[in-house]
Order: structure tokens, then C-alpha cells, then sequence
């Protein structure tokens, strides 16, 4: 059960957990689209830079966790997952090489298992919160 909030609060909590978590993709990363080259052994990184990976995962670890706190994880864990992936997908389609259907396999699956951790962890979090309001 989500709890004893009404069906429309609840709508809205799932919509909101889906542009945050879309959010977080398009915050930290998806702007970025140029690679570096080193000037001096020529070799190509990017488009992303660690730091930028970072703060993403990091953003989305606050917003799973914030949102595994008020919703089940059955509703947390798929929202997260389809919309970061669709936000991910969005920017990598115009990859040329045809691999980023592949990548969006990847991303789909690491976001389903980080998600599933991370709202699981705080799932004692709502059980808490249930307690003090019942």
C-alpha cells in the first residue's frame, strides 16, 4: 500500500520522482556533448567528465532515497529506472555508431539495481515514519 494519502497525492509523487529523476541526467550531463582531445598523445575522452558523473549519481542516490522513504519501492524502482533511462536514451540516440541502444540496455540496468538498493535501504525510513503518525 502507498500509505493513506489520497490517489492524487500520490500520482503526483510518482510524477514528480519521474522529472527529478530525468532531471538528474539532464542537470549533470546531457548539455555536455563534445569530447577532449590531449593535445599532446592526441587521445579522445568524454563527452562526460567525472565530476559530472559523480554529482548525476549522487543526485539521483538523494532523489531514490528521499522518494524509498515515502513510496513502496515497487512504484520507486521502475519510475527511477524508466525515467532516467528515457532522459539518458533521449540524448545518446543521435549517437551515429548505432551503440547507444546498447548503453541504454546498460544504464536501464544499473539504474534498476542502484534504485532497487538505495529505495530498499529506506524502506525502515517509512516504516519509521508510519509509526509516528499512526
Amino acid at each position: 500500500m502507498i500509505s493513506n494519502r489520497t490517489p492524487l497525492a500520490c500520482l503526483v509523487g510518482v510524477v514528480l520522482l519521474a522529472v527529478a529523476s530525468a532531471g538528474c541526467w539532464w542537470a549533470w550531463a546531457a548539455w555536455d556533448t563534445t569530447y577532449q582531445v590531449d593535445p599532446v598523445t592526441g587521445t579522445t575522452s568524454g563527452p562526460y567528465a567525472g565530476w559530472q558523473i559523480a554529482g548525476c549519481v549522487l543526485s539521483l542516490i538523494v532523489v531514490t532515497a528521499v522518494a524509498g522513504a515515502r513510496l513502496p519501492v515497487w512504484v520507486v524502482v521502475p519510475t527511477v529506472t524508466v525515467a532516467f533511462t528515457a532522459a539518458w536514451a533521449a540524448t545518446a540516440s543521435t549517437d551515429t555508431t548505432g551503440l547507444w541502444a546498447v548503453g541504454a540496455v546498460m544504464v536501464a540496468c544499473g539504474t534498476f539495481l542502484g534504485a532497487a538498493f538505495v529505495a530498499g535501504c529506506a524502506v525502515p525510513v517509512r516504516w519509521a515514519r508510519a509509526r509516528l503518525e499512526a
